[in-house]
């Protein structure tokens, strides 16, 4: 647990999933950065909007204060933090409302504070369709640390919100205030990309912030022509499904099969449902926006499919990928099996010994490996 002093108090915070790096914290300068921005909070403003908001560090901090804020994300994680901190730090669980990206907030806003993501596709999502939910004096601060701020970040806030400044840094964090502008009429952006699964005839669609939406993934690519072919109704789970590729592969290859795709970004998970329609029209599945296998059932899957993250947001390492790991051997079945691509540098051939009684490598190029692991020796 960290503490944070923000302009409204002091909060208790921790990271979610939890980490075993003490260095690694739930909020940064951004997050406190745009918090001054907003205090004291003007008396106009009866509801803060909060975009991307990782940790819920921003929404719990407004919260102490008594405004009604709505925290708009496309992380399952994201809003895990949330509820978690806000029960760290008494606060009810009402005071914050969570919409997922595959909704709008309902307007109107006059304050808005956003963390600009990683990808810019997602950005000019969020930017385009928050226009209309905007008051005629709003203003929107957007936030990153200056090794995570795109060069664009402030065009696209010109084209879609109104005229911006750029905040001098602060602890190593920059803003960008915009101004709502009447007289801007952007045009409707078409951000969803499109492109062939394999050689296969299916195409795969991705929604803005979707991993790898501009070309199949190179891991994704070494994987599926791996992917076994069962007799039967085995269970199968596309584990951080992203697009559904892995899934899709599987659901041609195995036309008996019990599907589940499962994500932590509510725009993958639209994006596999999209995909899997219409590749396999009429073919039934489970679509789930879930901390991977966290809520899975002992013994619920005979074979699951992950190309894991090897980050959450900025953050590079293996804690997600071995929490992946350690959720599959407790949903596998005995007789189950894990399939798993990665760079051969991460050494998970090791890793899934942690978990698994046998591993062996089932394919692979010179970048990427493709490992079965089974509970079985």
């Amino acid at each position: 647990m960290h503490s944070c002093d923000t302009p409204f108090g002091s909060l208790r915070l921790d990271r979610y999933p939890p980490t075993r790096n003490p260095t690694l914290q739930p909020f940064d300068a951004a997050d406190l950065y745009l918090l001054q921005q907003l205090s004291p909070l003007p008396s106009s403003a009866d509801r803060v909007l909060v975009i991307n908001d990782q940790f819920g560090t921003i929404a719990c901090a407004l919260a102490m204060t008594g405004t009604a804020v709505v925290s708009w994300s496309d992380s399952h994680l994201a809003e895990r933090a949330l509820h978690n901190n806000l029960q760290h730090n008494q606060l009810p669980a009402p005071a914050v409302t969570f919409i997922n990206s595959q909704q709008l907030p309902s307007g109107p806003f006059s304050r808005v504070l956003l963390r600009i993501p990683k990808s810019l596709a997602l950005l000019e999502d969020q930017l385009s369709r928050l226009r209309p939910l905007l008051t005629a004096d709003a203003v929107v601060i957007a936030g990153a640390m200056l090794k995570h701020l795109p060069p664009s970040a402030g065009d696209l806030l010109a084209r879609y919100i109104g005229p911006y400044q750029a905040s001098l840094a602060w602890k190593k964090a920059r803003l960008l205030t915009a101004r709502f502008d009447s007289s801007l009429a952007p045009a409707l952006p078409q951000l969803a990309t499109r492109y062939a699964l394999s050689d296969d005839d299916a195409q795969l669609t991705n929604l803005p912030g979707v991993f790898s939406r501009e070309r199949l993934d190179i891991g994704t690519r070494v994987m599926l022509p791996c992917i076994p072919r069962t007799e039967g109704p085995a269970r199968i789970v596309d584990l951080g499904c992203g697009n559904g590729a892995l899934g899709i592969q599987a659901a041609l290859r195995n036309p008996e099969a019990q599907l589940s795709f499962i994500d932590e970004s509510y725009a993958a998970v639209a994006s596999a449902r999209h995909n899997l329609s219409q590749a396999c029209p009429g073919r039934d599945a489970r679509f789930l926006v879930s901390d991977g296998l966290i809520d899975a059932d002992t013994a619920s899957a005979d074979l699951v499919l992950c190309n894991p993250p090897f980050h959450q947001q900025q953050v590079i390492g293996d804690e997600i990928a071995l929490r992946l790991f350690q959720q599959s051997r407790a949903a596998l079945a005995p007789d189950g099996a894990l399939l798993v691509v990665g760079n051969r540098h991460l050494g998970y051939h090791v890793k899934l010994k942690r978990f698994f009684g046998k591993v062996e490598q089932v394919g692979g190029d010179s970048k990427f490996v493709v490992l079965r692991a089974s509970r079985l020796a």
